[in-house]
């Protein structure tokens, strides 16, 4: 069985086609991602803006396509934290029905952090048996979930937090590059949001995913083309995060774009994922994080293949 799931979030629209082998091994055809910036402005209007949706229909239209070439069984998509926050998203919901001819269905955090889980944990060699934790850190929220990995997962621990990268940045951020003063209020409102995460469970690397975490680690191995397969279990001490978030930091939004292993689009967004994920490994005192290239797309097709 071949199947397809889309992944519409607040920064980033996500596509994978993936394929079950002989061995029982979710594998990918085709994965795309592209950033239509969804949620632009949310945080301040509580809207899906005309353009922002215009520029994800587009996306959708041309991922059908990748879906019908590819001759897809099941078809699944998955809308996160901008449609869960905003008005506006029936057009988003329109625009899914009317290229893919399914409905498009808005997740809530906890469920978003299930699937966030059960994709993260794919094709990941662990470092002990027990609890696994496992952060995503979306443009417009971060989930954080501890639990056993499994089919179904038993989660300990699942929680979503309205700290994102596109979210922190929009309110926090006037000047470029951002000054010492906003970089601290950004890291302030990530530590405050994190205060009740439990903590690391011994022996574990916490496992992080999605753009902000994926891209540090290719601007730290000036990775160019991007290679997920050469991210997927990169693990980064804490001392190369740190490295890597305080030179983004230092440069104006131009500079950071053409950084080796930079996505140009998510330069505006980068240095307040960074410092959030800075925020978050610190609260566990963790040593590393290691770097999962899956996610949401990934858990949904693991469900639709199973």
């Amino acid at each position: 069985m071949r199947v397809a799931t889309i992944d519409i979030g607040t920064n980033t629209v996500l596509l994978l086609v993936a394929e079950r082998g002989v061995d029982g091994v979710l594998r990918a055809v085709e994965e795309r991602a592209t950033i239509t910036r969804l949620g632009e402005g949310v945080d301040r209007t509580k809207r899906l803006t005309p353009a922002a949706i215009e520029r994800t229909r587009a996306c959708l239209e041309d991922y059908a396509g990748v879906v019908r070439r590819a001759g897809a069984d099941r078809v699944a998509v998955v809308g996160t934290s901008a449609m869960r926050d905003a008005g506006g998203g029936e057009a988003v919901r329109e625009s899914v029905h009317a290229a893919l001819g399914v409905e498009a269905r808005v997740v809530s955090g906890e469920e978003e952090a299930r699937l966030t889980f059960l994709g993260a944990v794919s094709g990941l060699p662990l470092d002990a048996p027990g609890a696994v934790v496992v952060f995503d850190i979306g443009g417009g929220s971060t989930e954080v979930v501890i639990g056993l990995p499994g089919h179904p997962p038993a989660l300990a621990f699942a929680e979503s937090f309205d700290v994102g990268s596109v979210r922190l940045t929009e309110r926090h951020v006037a000047h470029d590059p951002p000054t010492p003063a906003e970089r601290d209020v950004i890291t302030r409102a990530a530590r405050d949001a994190f205060a009740r995460v439990p903590a690391l469970p011994d022996a574990q690397v916490p496992i992080g995913i999605a753009g902000t975490v994926t891209t540090l680690a290719a601007v730290a191995l000036a990775l160019v083309p991007y290679d997920g397969a050469r991210i997927h279990g990169h693990v980064m001490a804490r001392g190369d995060l740190e490295a890597v978030v305080e030179r983004l930091a230092g440069l104006d939004l131009a500079s950071r774009r053409v950084v080796p292993g930079m996505e140009p689009k998510r330069a505006d967004v980068i240095v307040a994922g960074g410092l959030i994920a800075l925020a978050l490994v610190d609260h566990w005192g963790a040593r590393a994080v290691r770097v999962s290239d899956r996610g949401v797309r990934w858990g949904l097709a693991e469900e639709l293949a199973a």
